[in-house]
């Protein structure tokens, strides 16, 4: 396992040793990321370790670091990262805990917090557990899957000159909320064309076949948002737990710094308000949905009510003067056959005439 530390301000490249893993300094301009990948890993695991100035070079990065980012680690992993810093680092069991009690604690002046979130793919949605830990002096996440708000975050990190543990926290939950804010915008827009799918379109000429593998395709998307609306509901109840409990247990949060949780806060209200709106869209387009597939069964009914109930005088008649009896006044006659066909073609139209006068037709 190697480590790469890369960090600018015109340091020259020097190597050095930290427990059981080698660190490898090289110069780069405004640079402050360390990564520590292991080679054919697991899911491209990863240790990401973020100095709090990117000016710093200690030869013990990782007792210095502000941010330590572990991405699904393996267990030497963790044993060096606790080893180093004191930390204790939950692990995947640990952070799957749904108990309010597991997911948030203070222990020795260090916060403990988890969240789901949520790995929004084109193909499928899936939670993904998120731990924190918080102390005054370091930040520390365990995820186990590539999250986009980590990444980003990350990287607009890379310019400032100097930042504290718990202003990390504050940017990397702004950064989850904004993707959550993003995933959200575009999970309505979708819902949007859906509903045009259901009410807007011609559906009138489609065949049978065609109109319900139509319903099929709509009835797939509803759940599909559905099923991501409520991952991300988890998401912002996750979240949203966080702010209070950071604002009761963190003593040390600066005056700049409780405006920017308050904000949090509120921009978690927002969201979780137009989340319920889109569970409600959900739950009506699903039933408008479901109502349009019952209005096709019905059709299909009605026609072969219908059928059935029109083919029932024919039958009738065409059975009676089929039978072989000695005696039958009509197989005198010289109008007989027209007269028998006639009358089962008028059996026949009249149902139908009947039917097409009361609107069932």
């Amino acid at each position: 396992m190697s480590v790469v530390v890369a960090r600018g301000h015109g340091l020259c490249a020097g190597s050095w040793r930290f427990s059981d893993v080698t660190l490898r300094q090289r110069a780069r301009s405004e640079a402050w990321v360390q990564r520590v990948r292991r080679p054919g890993g697991r899911n491209g695991a990863m240790l990401n370790v973020f100095p709090g100035h990117p000016g710093q070079a200690e030869p013990t990065p990782h007792a210095q670091a502000v941010w330590i980012d572990l991405v699904d680690p393996d267990p030497q992993e963790i044993a060096l990262v606790e080893r180093t810093t004191g930390l204790h680092v939950p692990g995947l069991a640990e952070l799957s805990e749904i108990e309010s009690s597991s997911r948030l604690y203070r222990r020795n002046g260090t916060l403990t917090m988890s969240l789901p979130a949520v790995q929004a793919a084109d193909t499928q949605a899936r939670t993904t557990p998120v731990g924190v830990v918080l102390s005054r002096e370091r930040l520390l996440t365990v995820r186990f899957a590539r999250l986009r708000a980590f990444e980003t975050f990350a990287e607009s990190c890379k310019d400032r000159e100097q930042i504290s543990s718990t202003d990390l926290l504050l940017g990397l939950l702004e950064a989850i909320v904004d993707r959550l804010a993003d995933v959200l915008e575009r999970t309505g827009e979708e819902l949007d064309q859906v509903s045009g799918r259901i009410f807007h379109a011609r559906r009138g000429g489609l065949r049978p076949k065609r109109e319900e593998n139509e319903l099929r395709a709509v009835l797939r998307a509803v759940g599909r948002s559905g099923d991501l609306i409520s991952k991300l509901r988890d998401t912002l109840l996750g979240v949203g737990r966080l702010g209070p409990f950071l604002a009761t247990n963190a003593d040390w949060l600066t005056d700049a710094q409780k405006p920017r949780l308050e904000t949090l806060q509120a921009d978690i209200r927002s969201l979780t308000d137009y989340n319920a709106h889109l569970t409600n869209k959900v739950q009506f387009l699903l039933d408008a949905t479901l109502g349009f597939i019952s209005i096709e069964q019905n059709d299909i009914i009605k026609v072969l009510t219908i059928v059935s109930v029109v083919g029932v005088p024919p039958t009738f008649f065409a059975s009676m003067y089929g039978m072989n009896f000695k005696w039958m006044p009509e197989l005198d006659w010289a109008w007989g056959y027209p007269y028998a066909l006639m009358l089962i073609v008028l059996s026949a139209v009249l149902p139908l005439l009947w039917f097409r006068w009361r609107g069932w037709l």
